[in-house]
């Protein structure tokens, strides 16, 4: 299998901001994204990833805390704030928000171009007592098409998962957006990457796609943050970041999207996604293949 080289350029320059949200502040954390999104404008980034629940915060003491924080997609008067920001900078943004859809919650990445909302991801692994808040996800792991090229998203702890950025490269994605949380993993050595930062790693290298990790700084609650913020190359080596464990700061990277899709083919012999093993296991497991994208 050969993938033609006549791809067609999806140069971008992302920036991801490193924040530090307040639970239940959600008029001071929106204020707070716009102004970083307005530095990331001026930086000329045109795709702008925010960390997870940035308009909210994230510890939330009860279920009945976090839908009184929780907003609809697109009608929430954070989505609009964001679209209009979107529009004003004529940029795409994946921003983590807590949605509420009816009387279910969820754990939320919305994606926003230039001309209003263009879709939603639903974090698919909940993570501790985020059990006690949310649905589990339901929307599977979409990609959302725009003119910059195919993004997909997720959630902080998505990324433990191989089959969520399996799922996204099947179906063609270029870059996955990943709002995080990260927390501190036990057993850290000081003298090594965090295991977020290298599973970042990982998946952008065996899925060839670009990863770009917004996370939070600062303690909520009696919970701490470790930032480490990055944006990952298609080979899996950083090309921004790590950012700093503790304070607000944003990372910019230039990429060319398209340098995905032509490297998917390693060599002569191999590619990342056809060399799969699919008579080990049944065909269908976690997935229908989505074919044609290149």
């Amino acid at each position: 299998m050969t993938i033609s080289k006549q791809v067609p350029e999806s140069k971008v320059r992302i920036a991801c901001l490193q924040m530090e949200p307040h639970v239940g502040d959600k008029e001071r954390n929106l204020a707070r994204s716009v102004e970083m999104i307005d530095e990331a404008a001026e930086a000329n980034a045109n795709l702008v990833v925010l960390p997870e629940l940035c308009n909210s915060g994230y510890v939330f003491n009860t279920r009945a805390e976090a839908q009184s924080l929780a907003e609809e997609i697109p009608e929430g008067p954070t989505c609009r704030t964001w679209v209009d920001a979107a529009a004003r900078h004529e940029m795409h943004i994946v921003a983590g928000i807590a949605e509420r859809d009816g009387r279910a919650l969820s754990n939320s990445a919305v994606g926003i171009g230039p001309h209003g909302v263009i879709g939603t991801y639903r974090k698919n692994h909940l993570w501790a007592a985020e059990n006690l808040v949310f649905e589990p996800g339901n929307l599977g792991v979409p990609v959302f098409h725009t003119e910059i090229g195919r993004i997909a998203a997720a959630v902080c702890y998505d990324i433990w998962f191989p089959d969520v950025f399996r799922l996204a490269a099947l179906q063609g994605a270029d870059i996955l957006c990943v709002p995080t949380n990260w927390v501190p993993m036990p057993d850290q050595p000081k003298n090594l990457p965090k295991m977020s930062n290298i599973l970042a790693m990982g998946g952008a290298h065996s899925n060839s796609m670009f990863v770009a990790a917004a996370d939070r700084v600062g303690e909520e609650r009696g919970q701490p943050f470790i930032g480490n913020s990055l944006v990952v190359g298609y080979t899996g080596w950083p090309i921004a970041g790590p950012a700093s464990e503790d304070r607000e700061e944003m990372l910019i990277a230039d990429a060319n999207l398209s340098d995905a899709r032509r490297k998917r083919n390693w060599n002569d012999f191999n590619q990342v996604l056809r060399d799969r093993r699919i008579d080990l296991y049944a065909e269908d497991l976690g997935a229908n293949i989505i074919r044609g994208w290149y």
